[in-house]
């Protein structure tokens, strides 16, 4: 019974200093630690399935099967014992004729399940469908109007004399290569022998879409042996706008370690704070008679009431942070919400709970080994070098979630350096200072930062960490945007006219030119194939299975000019005037050509050969006529070309479409302008995505600073009171206290923001290899930002300091 009644004052006496001592703002970070990571991880996770989705919407399946030659039997067997959703894809170039002309089409020969993922949308004088049946054709609006069809024609597709259905008003997929386009038709499967298209020779590409359980698909691209002539495709490499999505879900995840980072420095300092303030308290229980377990048991009910309360209040306020999120994307978002699940709250308690441990575990003991000797003086710390290994605790779940996230192990490095830099750097200043002349306040924050470097060491490391993280999240996001600008410039050409012969090319360019069109250069086109390599079979060079080697495995378009785009820039060699091939950077490093290999090539049945004499670096999302090989005009000039020219059109051009088609029937005109909007739309989504994180990182790094130099100034109050006891005014005080920290604020901001730089620099260049300039504009702003935190805080809380040590004195 009496054990009962210590118990239960045990715990009176626990809420009672969580309510009137110290721990109420332990309790606050570990509520605002839980909160933040779950807000943030269910958001993430929420985006992460919307951009997950986007990219297999592109792609129209989880994953694709691509071969230049028929599914072979047993393939078709292991699909179809695989247990996954299947849609089979013919695609063909063919001529298209009708009584009122003809045109070269591009004709997609699909079963009754595709698309698997994304939308088809099929328009009649009636409704619309979704899906091609047996016995229809489906014109894209273009070819309808060139070969001048109603739904109802008959329009003959190779030796096939099919009946139009209507036209088509949506595909589904993104694509960046409008080079490998030409007008399009839908047909079925059923209908591909018909048309007698498909003969030995014909370029012919294959597909199988899939969709279905992960652990399926693994298990068929082992069972399915690659041939040089086949690849997969899947969300990590089915087309440029996948680099997005990657680096995307990259930020998300750096984000959210960064809001963990700052979370848990809070954490930490709060904890060290309430110790140095109980020190008195422990040792004067001790002096009492208060026993080592008995304080272990006060100090673990305290803790365990504290944890519980966070994690209630922490779990309500990120359900609360998380829907705040939502708010600005609602209109982006899809409808319904994927959900997030438990993942979120697991994530949240089990990180705070890591966070904790050291946290709140080393300062703890701290507190309890503390003597009793110091009610009457200060004693040494007992170190016990063995409760550190507490911090292995948070540190090894970090090694294991984030071991191949380099950009976070980019981000711990800039921490561990800025500390060093920092301390290093606080040192020399204030060193320096007390050797010069100052104005007694000035004397007085330099003293007293050069009495305790220790201390003003950690307030130098934390604010300075915390204005290097949230510097590093938004210039981060800032580079990101930047790069994906370049996806789809505001100018960018939407459409390509392609198969312009050499007797309409000046008519062809005077029409664009006469309606102040803006066009780029036109470029001669020829197809081939790379087919040696210094004398040897180029497909020795060849990586089974990898897109970015598909040089090798298709026909490519070659061009040959005066000199090289103006937007293409050259990294190594240089352009001559004959006999020489430029060769695109990663085609280059992908079959390891050098400058001075000797290429072969077949085109239109002729061999060529030229000299690598350049390597260029290829932008390919600019929307611009680009190629991996040009060469100079010798090399290809008994090679018949035609040719391609790309443009911008706007609304007002939609009548120039149609002369251009009705004057040039053999032309293929290609408007990608529903593409740009596509793409534009999943941008802006991303967009907004990211740059509601990175906004909330801010703002927590914002509310870290203000919480250090709270403490760090709450700290002070012993001083005031001496510095008031000694006669020191409340101007000399207040100066002192401005300078000192105006100090700490200017030097953290600019070494904050020098790490910052080299953070996001090895970021962009090893973590998502991009490139990257310096931010010049950061340099001042970065700095701002610490001072008018540190003015904020200051204005809170000097008055009622001076208001509280006056009375004191008094």
């Amino acid at each position: 019974m009496a054990q009962g009644g210590l118990n239960k004052r045990l715990i009176s006496w626990s809420i009672d200093e969580i309510r009137q001592g110290q721990l109420w703002p332990i309790a606050i970070s570990l509520s605002l630690i839980i909160a933040c990571i779950f807000g943030l991880s269910a958001l993430a996770e929420r985006m992460e399935q919307v951009i997950v989705k986007q990219g297999k919407d592109a792609l129209t399946a989880d994953t694709v099967y691509i071969t230049a030659n028929p599914i072979t039997d047993t393939n078709l067997q292991y699909i179809e014992a695989s247990g996954l959703n299947s849609s089979f894809y013919t695609r063909f170039a063919t001529m298209s004729f009708s009584d009122n002309g003809m045109q070269l089409i591009t004709v997609k020969a699909v079963d009754d399940h595709f698309p698997l993922r994304g939308t088809l949308t099929l328009a009649t004088d009636t409704g619309t469908q979704h899906h091609v049946k047996p016995g229809e054709l489906w014109l894209d609006s273009r070819i309808a109007e060139q070969l001048g069809v109603t739904q109802g024609d008959v329009v003959t597709v190779g030796d096939a004399d099919l009946t139009v259905s209507g036209v088509i008003l949506e595909e589904p997929g993104i694509s960046f290569n409008p080079f490998q386009q030409m007008p399009t038709a839908y047909i079925h499967q059923e209908s591909v022998d018909e048309t007698g298209a498909i003969q030995l020779g014909s370029r012919v590409q294959f597909r199988a879409y899939l969709t279905g359980e992960e652990a399926a698909i693994t298990q068929l691209k082992q069972q399915i042996e690659l041939t040089p002539s086949d690849r997969w495709r899947d969300q990590s490499s089915g087309s440029r706008t996948n680099e997005i999505f990657d680096r995307t879900t990259q930020y998300l995840s750096l984000t959210v370690a960064i809001i963990i980072i700052m979370a848990a420095t809070t954490l930490v300092l709060t904890c060290q704070n309430y110790v140095q303030s109980r020190r008195q308290t422990v040792a004067m229980l001790k002096s009492l008679g208060a026993s080592k377990s008995w304080l272990v048991r006060w100090l673990s009910i305290q803790t365990l009431l504290l944890v519980v309360l966070a994690i209630v209040a922490g779990l309500v306020l990120g359900v609360l942070l998380e829907t705040l999120l939502r708010l600005p994307l609602t209109d982006l978002l899809p409808d319904p919400l994927p959900g997030y699940g438990l993942t979120p709250a697991v994530i949240a308690v089990v990180s705070s709970l890591c966070i904790g441990v050291p946290a709140l575990g080393i300062p703890l003991y701290k507190l309890i080994s503390v003597s009793s000797v110091e009610v009457l003086q200060s004693a040494d710390e007992n170190r016990g070098g063995f409760i550190y290994f507490l911090i292995l605790v948070p540190l090894t779940p970090l090694l294991v979630v984030y071991r191949d996230n380099n950009l976070v192990w980019i981000v711990l490095a800039g921490i561990i350096g800025l500390f060093v830099v920092l301390g290093a750097i606080s040192v020399i200043f204030t060193w320096l200072l007390s050797k010069v002349s100052l104005p007694v306040s000035m004397k007085l924050a330099v003293s007293r930062i050069n009495r305790s470097k220790r201390h003003t060491g950690l307030q130098y490391g934390a604010l300075g960490l915390s204005l290097m993280l949230l510097t590093t999240i938004w210039l981060v996001r800032s580079d990101l945007l930047s790069d994906w600008q370049r996806t789809l410039p505001v100018d960018a050409p939407n459409a390509f006219a392609l198969n312009i012969g050499e007797h309409e090319k000046q008519s062809y360019l005077e029409a664009l030119d006469g309606n102040n069109i803006q066009r780029s250069e036109a470029f001669p086109i020829s197809r081939g194939r790379l087919t040696e390599i210094n004398g040897e079979d180029a497909q020795l060079r060849q990586k089974q299975g990898l897109e970015q080697e598909d040089a090798l495995t298709r026909e490519l378009n070659f061009t040959y000019a005066e000199t090289l785009p103006s937007y293409n820039d050259v990294i190594e060699g240089e352009w001559t005037k004959t006999n020489g091939v430029s060769v695109e950077k990663d085609v280059a490093e992908n079959l390891n050509l050098k400058i001075g290999d000797k290429l072969g090539f077949t085109i239109n049945g002729q061999k060529i050969s030229a000299n690598v004499n350049s390597i260029r670096f290829v932008e390919w999302r600019d929307m611009k006529p680009n190629f991996y090989f040009i060469f100079t005009p010798d090399v290809l000039a008994n090679i018949p070309s035609a040719w391609l020219v790309s443009f911008r059109l706007e609304d007002k051009d939609n009548q120039l479409i149609g002369e251009l088609s009705r004057n040039h029937p053999t032309v293929s005109l290609m408007d990608i302008r529903l593409m740009g909007e596509k793409i534009q739309g999943l941008l802006s989504q991303i967009v907004w995505s990211i740059t509601v994180l990175a906004a909330l990182g801010v703002l927590s790094g914002v509310l870290l600073i203000f919480t250090l130099l709270r403490l760090s100034l709450s700290q002070r109050q012993a001083e005031i009171r001496l510095y008031r006891t000694l006669g020191a005014s409340r101007r000399r005080i207040v100066r002192t206290i401005w300078a000192e920290y105006g100090i700490m604020a200017i030097i953290s901001g600019l070494v904050a923001t020098l790490g910052a730089e080299v953070v996001v620099g090895s970021i962009m260049k090893f973590g998502f290899e991009l490139p990257w300039s310096w931010h010049l504009s950061t340099w001042m702003v970065v700095p701002a930002i610490a001072f008018v935190t540190l003015a904020l805080v200051l204005f809170s809380l000097i008055r009622q300091m001076l208001t509280t040590s006056q009375k004191q004195f008094a």
